[in-house]
């Protein structure tokens, strides 16, 4: 049913003449008799009573003018409910993304939630290799991985080049070296991440090429706990220079140089070609490309 042959009812009810409420409408009268007679056409009611003198409604028509308020309503509040999404007032963003790009949201999602604190952000943690299908199923609107998908149906952005770094603590013996070789390692205690990834690959292949013994006697399940056992001088690590930039700049940790191993890899802000992003979405693919 479509809405506009029921405004026209509704305004000679509330008119309680033809004529007036087809000179609000700016209408000729035939035409708004028409609009009625195929509105009761579709119902299958009269919804005024013809006989009488003055405009009168049915109990059918009675029942429709309620249904109709109530659809005036509901437009209504879809148009303030459109007007806040536009104006960021409202609204929801979700954003997929593993552990590494999860962290290194943060500073980003703490910039958004000033400027636009009423959008819900929702930061759905999954694996890389998902997040790309999740996004063209419509299931997200952005997608924070380490590497370009190779889909016309996505867009993606680089927005930052990470790299792997060796931190230890403040009060560790190589926390005073600018470089050190991998030789030197050897005795060294390494919080180890245990989960696979090509960075850890590139750590276990470089030692295993160069015969020098990794020793990951401790392993983590997150990248938030391997920081914090190496701030603690508990051992030292190899870690995504996104996940301890902050820490480094404040002093918590200390990065040294291993010549042996200098990996960098592009970081990629993902969304989908072929279909309007939400204006949240909108709003903070603005802030992370600035």
């Amino acid at each position: 049913m479509e809405l506009t042959p029921l405004r026209v009812f509704m305004t000679v009810a509330n008119e309680r003449s033809f004529s007036r409420a087809a000179e609000k409408l700016g209408r000729t009268q035939p035409a708004v008799s028409l609009a009625l007679q195929r509105l009761e056409t579709e119902l299958g009611e009269k919804l005024f009573d013809r006989s009488a003198r003055d405009v009168v409604l049915t109990d059918a028509g009675r029942t429709v003018l309620e249904f109709a308020r109530r659809f005036q309503n509901l437009e209504e509040e879809l148009g303030n409910a459109i007007a806040e999404l536009r104006d960021h007032s409202a609204g929801c963003l979700a954003i997929g993304a593993n552990e590494s790009t999860g962290l290194y949201l943060l500073k980003h999602i703490e910039r958004y939630r000033q400027l636009y604190p009423r959008v819900k952000v929702q930061v759905r943690r999954g694996f890389s290799s998902r997040i790309p299908g999740e996004i063209v199923d419509g299931n997200l609107e952005l997608g924070v991985i380490s590497y370009q998908p190779r889909d016309e149906r996505l867009l993606s952005t680089v927005i930052y080049t990470d790299a792997l770094v060796f931190v230890v603590s403040p009060k560790h013996r190589l926390a005073g070296r600018r470089d050190v070789p991998i030789t030197e390692l050897a005795d060294e205690v390494f919080i180890a991440h245990n989960v696979l990834s090509p960075y850890r690959e590139i750590v276990v292949r470089s030692f295993h090429e160069r015969g020098v013994r990794l020793n990951m006697e401790v392993e983590m399940p997150t990248v938030e706990t391997i920081r914090w056992m190496v701030e603690r001088n508990l051992g030292v690590a190899f870690l995504p220079r996104m996940c301890v930039e902050q820490e480094i700049a404040e002093g918590g940790l200390v990065s040294v140089r291993v010549p042996e191993i200098d990996v960098e890899r592009k970081i990629y802000l993902v969304q989908p070609s072929r279909r309007a992003v939400s204006y949240a979405a909108e709003a903070f693919l603005r802030l992370v490309l600035e």
